[in-house]
């Protein structure tokens, strides 16, 4: 265990691989819906993991990054082993991932993306002749696979490695601790509910709006962070609140204001929902980016909307994180090998969902009915009744971000009408694998090298 700890640790995204005869180095892939897949020759002294999100592109003549899939993405790591000293024939396998993103029946076959994609690297491997030492796939939970490449030998856990004192006499939060944990949250600032106002309203100045951004030097940081990252892919740096104006436009802009006050208010302790460090952060930009996307790509609702609701989907988290610190492994166990929806164990342990206590927060912002009405209602989003369809679109992409882009918060959600609710913004399922390629498009820096080889110390 010393030994393990003392490994230069390096996490493998969706549509990446590392290779390396690097010791002292461990590297890791949260899976969800997502494959990995570890390939060794001990003999040589070369391993590496290889993260697969899709089972085949759409055209295989002309993949957009074949690294993704599993029909093309592992021949090359393949190829790429061998290239850096590996035996094909010395070459062993550990699998693990492929869980379902929902219920399947012989109809809805097209969900099973994780199945499929199993199901092709499988056969890949076996026409290499490369044996699978170990493998873990299928179900519905999440995991995470590791190669420690001081011993070429692979795990796959659990996400949690949190391992804090569960409290035997846990007692619910009463309605008065609830209301005051609201009171006790860091406030948002007030610009920032005016931009969310105005951007379901559409009605605007933005020189206003850069004014009062320029007072704020802490917004203006974050704001201009956040232009120059991956989720926006500019080939140009952004240094100045105007130039932002000019290079992005308006609507891109108050985003990206809104998405940097949250960042600022979306703190976690570490010890209860996130699973990482600023994990719930980057699960709300994520569901933002995918719910943009998503209502852009089936016209049901306006990306700019979408995207507001899906980056506070979650804030009732804030309100509830503090109590679940504590039972931490209950809320693992329920949700992550029970198979509870998350809500249903808030509710039994809490007697609270963070669902309901987001509605309490978006009432004590004033933020717009129809938002309210997401942040109740995106666990179960045919109970919405001020936008329907808004409200589906953040369930879809929370269901998304959980399934492919895993180990960032606690969550299970629930999946067992997740064909009517596809239905409802008119997705086919026979459509759910072109949009996880389109959405990881968007999210994948295009500058991205997606085959990483370390070289040797």
């Amino acid at each position: 265990m010393k030994a393990e700890s003392n490994l230069h640790r390096l996490h493998v995204a969706s549509g990446n691989y590392v290779i390396s005869k690097t010791k002292n180095v461990g590297l890791d892939a949260c899976l969800g819906t997502c494959v990995g897949i570890t390939l060794c020759d001990r003999k040589a002294g070369v391993g590496g993991l290889i993260h697969l999100l899709l089972p085949e592109p759409p055209n295989p003549q002309n993949p957009w990054k074949p690294e993704i899939y599993a029909s093309t993405g592992l021949p090359l790591f393949i190829r790429d082993l061998c290239e850096s000293g590996a035996d094909k024939y010395n070459l062993e396998a550990c699998v693990a991932g492929g869980a379902l993103v929902g219920p399947v029946s012989r109809q809805d076959l097209d969900l099973d993306i994780g199945g499929r994609t199993t199901a092709i690297a499988r056969t890949i491997l076996k026409d290499a002749a490369i044996p699978i030492r170990k493998a873990e796939t299928g179900g519905y939970f999440s995991c995470r696979l590791s190669l420690d490449l001081n011993t070429f030998e692979s795990s796959i856990q659990p996400l949690s490695t949190q391992t804090h004192p569960v409290v035997e006499n846990f007692t619910k939060p009463t309605a008065g601790e609830i209301a005051h944990a609201i009171q006790l949250i860091k406030p948002i600032p007030q610009i920032s509910l005016k931009m969310a106002r105005m951007i379901n309203e559409s009605d605007y100045n933005m020189r206003e709006v850069a004014g009062e951004i320029k007072q704020d030097q802490v917004l203006t940081a974050k704001v201009i962070r956040l232009c120059n990252s991956s989720f926006i892919g500019l080939k140009r740096k952004i240094d100045s609140i105007d130039r932002a104006l000019v290079i992005i436009g308006e609507k891109m802009l108050l985003q990206l204001l809104l998405t940097a006050s949250l960042e600022l208010f979306l703190t976690d302790s570490g010890q209860g929902y996130s699973l990482c460090k600023g994990g719930l952060f980057q699960h709300a930009l994520g569901t933002a980016i995918v719910s943009g996307e998503l209502a852009e790509f089936t016209g049901k609702a306006s990306p700019e909307i979408a995207y507001t609701a899906g980056l506070l989907h979650d804030i009732g988290i804030i309100v509830l994180d503090q109590f679940i610190s504590s039972v931490h492994p209950f809320f693992y166990r329920r949700t992550q090998i029970d198979g509870v929806e998350l809500c249903e164990v808030e509710s039994e342990k809490l007697g609270i969902t963070h669902p309901q206590a987001g509605e309490l927060l978006a009432e004590n912002w004033s933020l717009p009915d129809n938002l309210a009405d997401v942040i109740r209602h995106h666990h179960y989003p045919e109970k919405a009744r001020v936008d329907p369809e808004l409200t589906h679109l953040v369930y879809l992409a929370d269901l998304i971000m959980n399934r492919f882009h895993v180990g960032q918060v606690l969550e299970f959600m629930n999946m067992e009408k997740l064909p009517q609710r596809l239905q409802k913004v008119g997705l086919k399922p026979s459509q759910f694998s072109d949009v996880i390629e389109l959405i990881s498009q968007k999210i994948f820096d295009p500058q991205q090298n997606n085959s990483i080889l370390i070289p040797q110390l």
